[in-house]
């Protein structure tokens, strides 16, 4: 007889799972794979191997159902997570696009109604009203801004016995910042600000030498919006100052009248609180205007 060719042992075959993600094939796993210790080989002596604990009936079918399973699920996931994504597009407020978010929830671009920058200040007060509140020849100055674009000021003074007056008005834009309150959105931040400059006037540091300020609400002003006196006695000197706190979205407005009510050299005064509370609340008025 002719001699045979010798052929080595063929690996063992490949087959395509008919459940399998996109007909890739697998390769049979041995027979011990994924399956309890004591399903395993057991060592004999002499470094052989026993032969494996007979399979249950109906095994591969099993697994091969678990497997079925968990793609189902991963599907079924993935779907929640895409109609997650969706629920959240819609319920953003305003804008083509959701705003974009970090986790925790914080907002960190500017919402619709909120203003990144604000007007010249100086410039938000029509001269009709520096005039009625502010007779004679004030002189006007535009103080340099920290913030660009995001803040604005204007001093208007005059200083001419028996009057001395000093009007300061301030427009600051806040931007969104993770230390805000609430969703971290540039709106809150300005909340958060608006709030700290009332409880200071309220109740100032007991290091501080500032008076208690007497605070009243504004209504139809901005978002909301308070009014302040206080009364200064410095040095034999006797200052009123009416402030206007006003809040737009993400912008503060704040106008501080200063009138010197007795001097401890010249004469300057007498003043009356409640022209320069309402000299305050007009330049206010006229800059939250500017920002609509």
């Amino acid at each position: 007889m002719p001699e045979q060719e010798f052929l080595p042992p063929r690996p063992p075959a490949r087959f395509h799972r008919p459940d399998g993600p996109d007909g890739y094939p697998e390769e049979d796993p041995p027979p011990w794979a994924n399956l309890p210790p004591d399903e395993a080989p057991h060592d004999l002596p002499g470094g052989r191997l026993g032969r494996p604990a007979p399979r249950a009936p109906g095994g591969r079918a099993l697994r091969a159902a678990a497997r079925r399973r968990r793609r189902w699920l991963i599907l079924i996931a993935g779907l929640v997570v895409v109609a997650g994504g969706v629920i959240a597009a819609v319920v953003v407020p305003g804008g083509p696009a959701p705003a974009p978010v970090v986790p925790g929830g914080l907002i960190t671009t500017f919402q619709p109604g909120e203003l990144q920058t604000v007007p010249d200040a100086c410039g938000t007060v029509p001269g009709a009203t520096v005039q009625q509140y502010l007779p004679g020849k004030a002189k006007q100055a535009s103080p340099l801004p920290i913030d660009g674009s995001a803040e604005s000021a204007c001093d208007w003074t005059i200083d001419q016995a028996p009057v001395y007056r000093l009007l300061e008005l301030n427009l600051l834009a806040y931007a969104p910042s993770g230390l805000a309150s609430g969703d971290g959105s540039a709106t809150y931040a300005a909340i958060d600000a608006y709030a700290q400059t009332l409880q200071g006037l309220q109740d100032p540091p007991r290091n501080s030498a500032d008076p208690r300020a007497a605070i009243t609400a504004l209504n139809g002003l901005g978002n909301e919006a308070f009014g302040s006196t206080q009364v200064f006695r410095r040095g034999g000197a006797v200052t009123d100052v009416a402030t206007v706190v006003v809040r737009y979205h993400n912008v503060i407005v704040t106008a501080t009248l200063n009138g010197l009510d007795h001097s401890n050299r010249g004469t300057y005064g007498p003043v009356s609180l409640s022209q320069l509370s309402s000299a305050a609340l007009a330049f206010a008025q006229a800059a939250e205007a500017a920002l609509h």
